[in-house]
């Protein structure tokens, strides 16, 4: 027999779906079944797993251990789990009960692309659980995960819910836009004032790039985006870009097709440029860095720019 307590990060669901996190390897009709024989009951009385779990809910669940174990899959051996969620020196900008934010360094991917990536979000459940905010068994029901995305080679300000409460405040934020995201890169050409520019961006996801067009196009999504020069390189300008609509590419397509690519974008940026700039100061992606995101709340989160801006900034000063 097994008793457990709903903590807030389990509440909301549905408990037939809650079941099957805790015992992914039972089948649901076996599942079912339980519940109507009340082999599973919810704060003692039968339930049809239809049933939305608040905290502190009390699930008895009468089976043998030898069972719950088999059904269960639980991993609770932190050696084992060091190896799905490595530890590595994060740099944290900021954390408190729901969420936490680091400052992701370029070539590290936000979220696996495959099965076999390590992302910034195992990291980050590494990072959690050799602080003890989160428990090895506690993983089964809720995992803590990024809420914004950041392409792998781009910089910066990288944030992840570590509670429910924190991840749908978060969702809710970005999806009504009312978290300030800005943005620092180095492109190419002179841009001496300040704009807002719009556009329709569409992309074709077999070769994962995007094209903007100033006009409305069929499958295409709407985008507003603002600029302002922060520092003149010779022939190249640092800006700082405020993303007001989230898509993806959509800062790097979008100057490109002002005619102010990004110095390093394999993918929207100019190749000779990309080479020079590689060959003179390593550069090897996009420089475009998340540098400050601005709350509903009234605070404000920096990430200075990375080393290999101020190496790019005085070559460019030079040609």
């Amino acid at each position: 027999m097994e008793i457990r307590e709903i903590k807030e990060n389990e509440a909301g669901q549905r408990l037939d779906k809650y079941l099957k996190k805790c015992l992914p390897q039972a089948p649901s009709g076996f599942l079912y079944k339980m519940l109507r024989k009340k082999n599973i009951v919810l704060n003692g009385r039968k339930a049809d797993g239809s049933e939305k779990l608040k905290a502190k809910d009390q699930l008895k669940i009468f089976l043998s251990d030898e069972t719950i174990s088999k059904f269960s899959n639980e991993v609770t051996d932190m050696e084992t789990l060091k190896g799905q969620y490595p530890v590595t020196a994060l740099t944290v900008l900021h954390e408190d009960e729901d969420i936490l934010i680091i400052d992701k360094p370029a070539g590290m991917l936000s979220q696996k692309a495959s099965p076999a990536d390590i992302s910034a979000n195992e990291y980050i459940i590494g990072y959690l659980l050799k602080e003890g905010a989160i428990s090895p068994k506690e993983l089964n029901t809720f995992k803590p995960s990024v809420c914004n995305r950041l392409d792998r080679n781009t910089s910066g300000i990288l944030i992840a819910g570590k509670t429910l409460r924190g991840l749908q405040h978060m969702a809710e934020q970005l999806k009504e836009h009312s978290l300030g995201k800005y943005y620092c890169c180095l492109v190419q050409g002179a841009v001496t004032k300040e704009q807002e520019v719009t556009g329709w961006l569409k992309k074709d996801e077999k070769s994962n790039k995007v094209t903007v067009s100033p006009t409305e196009q069929e499958g295409a999504s709407f985008i507003k985006t603002g600029y302002r020069p922060l520092r003149q390189a010779g022939a190249y300008t640092l800006l700082e870009v405020r993303l007001y609509t989230g898509r993806s590419h959509q800062i790097r397509a979008h100057l490109a097709s002002k005619g102010h690519p990004i110095v390093g974008d394999l993918k929207y940026g100019n190749p000779t440029v990309n080479q020079l700039f590689r060959k003179h100061c390593s550069v090897k992606g996009q420089l475009l860095h998340a540098c400050r995101m601005e709350f509903a709340d009234g605070r404000v989160v920096k990430a200075p720019l990375p080393e290999i801006f101020q190496k790019a900034l005085e070559f460019a000063a030079k040609q």
